[in-house]
């Protein structure tokens, strides 16, 4: 029987109100995060539909269904899954600090911090030889500006961990996991294969591709826990064996010919209703033109574009639709040593409502005086 787990942090709380409580971009920009709705529970979501549609597969029934803080400690997001120091998902290009100890979670793999932490948990794997678990939710990463990318998306992990004497886990078993999930979505009569794939906390990894509109198409992420990773939770590795999966929402996007992430955080009545089920189809609700504008700047090479993109968003929020480098120079006679000039073309365009050049030059003066304080850059 499917059971509901909760896990608090009171650091959390305490992180909230610091940031709260703090007037600079960088405090500013983890409180627009905190404050975006978590798709995997909100109705006529797309995501949560998707979701739902693994959640309720009958071979997850009696799997837990484990919530956790959005806060969570280096320690928890990196060091106990086996991430290594230089990995580069550790870098604050990529992911949102607080301090030193405090991030955003960036993967819903984080969640077995809390629940191979638990003490009940533990005590149910000793007993009862195994434990079963899904945790959903939102996640935050530092990202480009395309149709694809957002710096908040949605993932479902999935864990199974027992006792050797119960059962010695194969691969085979991954893929018989990993195939019955897509099958549910896309249908049985999918044509699908394994690659090798590569994740800290999963030993071997694999990643399958299914063929959708002619083309090979990622579909998962799994693998077998790692060894280190299970005796960095206090799990003889010799004892127990596990699997492990991630899903993420951007297949939501694939079923149901959503072309632009930004339309999953649509509040448009006339985009939301369309959303009832798995099969549900996007269409278009309007087509509004697109405002184009062009910058160019001159910065230190070290930049990390990531960091150019969050200034974009501080200022424009979900009006863009891509930002495109459109060309990158480097002249230590003209610019100095260590500097690079950047063009980039950002495309503006709402999917709900006809934006002015008025609107849209206000915007864009805002991002260049950013640029330029933020970024130290010098303006072209």
């Amino acid at each position: 029987m499917r059971r509901i787990i909760s896990i608090t942090d009171p650091i959390e709380k305490e992180m909230r109100a610091l940031i709260d409580s703090r007037s600079d971009f960088k405090s500013q920009r983890i409180k627009k995060l905190l404050a975006l709705p978590d798709l995997t529970r909100k109705e006529n979501s797309p995501v949560k539909i998707l979701f739902d549609q693994i959640i309720n597969l009958p071979r997850f029934k009696n799997f837990d269904l484990v919530d956790i803080p959005n806060i969570v400690t280096v320690e928890q997001e990196f060091d106990l899954l086996n991430a290594p120091k230089e990995h580069p998902s550790r870098k604050e290009t990529d992911t949102y600090y607080f301090d030193d100890i405090h991030v955003l979670r960036t993967q819903m793999t984080v969640f077995w911090a809390f629940y191979l932490k638990d003490h009940e948990i533990l005590e149910k794997l000793k007993n009862n030889d195994e434990l079963m678990a899904l945790s959903r939710g939102i996640v935050y990463r530092k990202d480009e500006i395309d149709k694809h990318h957002f710096p908040a998306f949605h993932q479902i992990d999935g864990l199974y961990i027992c006792k050797r004497s119960k059962k010695i886990i194969t691969q085979d078993d991954l893929k018989e996991v990993q195939i019955d999930m897509a099958k549910s979505i896309f249908g049985n009569d999918i044509e699908y294969k394994f690659l090798v794939d590569t994740f800290p906390f999963t030993d071997p990894s694999v990643e399958m591709d299914m063929m959708f509109n002619g083309e090979w198409m990622e579909v998962n992420g799994a693998g077998l826990v790692h060894p280190q990773v299970l005796k960095n939770f206090g799990l003889d590795p010799e004892v127990y064996n596990g699997w492990a999966f991630g899903f993420g929402d951007r297949l939501a996007m694939v079923k149901m010919g959503i072309p632009d992430i930004r339309i999953l955080w649509s509040e448009d009545p006339r985009i939301t209703s369309q959303f009832k089920d798995i099969n549900s189809k996007y269409k278009d609700v309007s087509k509004y033109p697109a405002v184009i504008r062009d910058i160019s700047f001159v910065v230190d090479s070290s930049m990390s574009l990531n960091n150019y993109f969050e200034i974009v968003r501080d200022c424009a929020g979900n009006l863009i639709e891509e930002v495109h480098l459109s060309d990158r120079y480097e002249n230590a006679d003209k610019f100095g040593a260590g500097k690079v000039s950047y063009t980039f073309r950002i495309t503006y365009r709402s999917f709900e409502r006809t934006l002015t050049n008025e609107e849209v030059n206000t915007i864009h003066d805002q991002i260049r005086a950013k640029t330029a304080s933020e970024l130290k850059a010098v303006l072209r």
